[in-house]
Parts: C-alpha cells; sequence; structure tokens
C-alpha cells in the first residue's frame, strides 16, 4: 500500500488527484508559505515577545516602533491564513476518494474556523486609537481611549468568542483531516499521527486555555514546534501529488 502511495496512486491504483491537480499544487504551495511563518512566529516569540498585556503597552509600543507593535498584534498570523483555505482544499482534492464524507466535513469545519478568525482581527483598528491616545489633551479622553483599546484586544483574533469558536473547528477540521490521512495510502502514517497530535494539542491549548491558562500555554508551545514539521510533509507530498497528476 505505501509502495503505492509513493507512486502518488491510491490503493485501487487511481490516481488520487486526477482532475484536481492544480488544488494540490496550491495547497503545496500554502504548506511551504506555512512552515516559513510557524519559523517566524517561534522565532519572534523568542526575540519580541507575545501579544501586550494592555492597551497602554500596545499603543506605546506602536507609536515607538510600529511593525514591532504589529507582529506583536498579530498582523502576520490575519495575513497568512487565507493560506489554510489552500491548504485544506488541497488536502480534499488528495483524500477525497479515501473518505469523500469526512473529507468534505473537515474542509467545511475548517472554512468555517478559518472565517470566523478573519472577522475578529484588531492590529490595525489599535493603529487609530494609539494615534487619538498619542495626539489626546485630556486625561479623560485617554482614559476612554485605554478602555477601547482594552475593549478591542478583549476581542481579538485569540480572546474573541468568535476567535475562540474558529480555532475550535479550524482545529476539529484538521484533526478530522488527519484520521482521514491515516486511513489512506495517499499520506504517510508519520504525517497521520503527528497531525492528530499536534493539532490535538493546540484543539486542548484554545479548550483548556479557558479554564486552566497555565496548561493552555504549555499545550500551545508543545504543539507550535511540531507546524513546520507537519507542513512540510504535507506540502512536500501535495506538490508530488500534483507532479505525479500532471505526468499522467
Amino acid at each position: 500500500m505505501k509502495a503505492g502511495n509513493e507512486q502518488g496512486t491510491s490503493a485501487s491504483g487511481e490516481l488520487p488527484v486526477s482532475g484536481l491537480g492544480g488544488l494540490c499544487w496550491t495547497g503545496g504551495i500554502a504548506a511551504l508559505i506555512l512552515i516559513v511563518y510557524s519559523l517566524a512566529t517561534i522565532v519572534q516569540l523568542m526575540l519580541l515577545g507575545g501579544q501586550p498585556a494592555t492597551a497602554a503597552e500596545a499603543f506605546t509600543l506602536l507609536q515607538n516602533n510600529r511593525i514591532v507593535g504589529l507582529l506583536r498584534l498579530d498582523l502576520p498570523t490575519v495575513v497568512v491564513m487565507p493560506l489554510y483555505y489552500f491548504l485544506f482544499l488541497g488536502l480534499f482534492a488528495a483524500l477525497r476518494r479515501t473518505d469523500r464524507a469526512n473529507a468534505i466535513l473537515s474542509t467545511v469545519l475548517a472554512m468555517l474556523g478559518i472565517t470566523l478568525l478573519l472577522a475578529t482581527p484588531t492590529a490595525l483598528s489599535m493603529i487609530s486609537l494609539s494615534q487619538k491616545y498619542a495626539a489626546a489633551t485630556t486625561e479623560a479622553a485617554r482614559t476612554q481611549l485605554l478602555a477601547a483599546g482594552e475593549a478591542l484586544l478583549a476581542t481579538d483574533i485569540w480572546h474573541g468568542t468568535g476567535a475562540i469558536m474558529g480555532g475550535v473547528l479550524v482545529q476539529c477540521g484538521a484533526v478530522l483531516i488527519s484520521v482521514v490521512m491515516l486511513r489512506s495510502s495517499v499520506f504517510s502514517t508519520t504525517t497521520a499521527y503527528l497531525g492528530i497530535v499536534m493539532h490535538g494539542l493546540d484543539l486542548g491549548h484554545i479548550v483548556f486555555g479557558l479554564f486552566l491558562p497555565r496548561s493552555g500555554v504549555v499545550l500551545m508551545a508543545m504543539a507550535g514546534p511540531l507546524y513546520p514539521i507537519w507542513f512540510f510533509l504535507v506540502g512536500r507530498r501535495l506538490l508530488q501529488l500534483a507532479a505525479t497528476g500532471s505526468t499522467r
């Protein structure tokens, strides 16, 4: 079975990406770009730190160094998040003959989650508030702007209800597509198990982080370094399938 897999064929001997090689190619490219994003995020957290804890800190960052401020307010996450659309479409194209129902379900869950996440970012909104805060001449005005900034941080891409539900949907879809991988001969068992563990940890980070914040941080720290590896394995395989499909 695995020998057939390396040749880009399914268990039935049919090419799993027949007619959908373009989706596999775009999914593979998206995965490779996400490798760069994952590594850059790890470096950023180590060198610059995570999200500002308060609106005042966020305003100061944006006023002193806007690039650093936007990085710590997760603007790169907003920019690369649409790549997940292409990644899951590529995975669907590769796995639709293994388990069409669950491949469709996982793709729908992920896309709904991504859309919810994209509706919640606040990094650019904080720029306007920081400028108004810097120009404010009264303490009352500054207090109001700080309150508005705190409200934005409370509803951002990591803390808002829509963002949390979006993250849960994305991770549920990712765990499900990894289970489909495990049942197929298209991806290796290493890729499948790594996806189950990694996305399971990230799902736990979102859920348990609501009640036990420290446990959420630990689970996220465990899942984070696995992402570049999984993206590489998935991206390489999708590009192989796309290339095999084009030659067939």
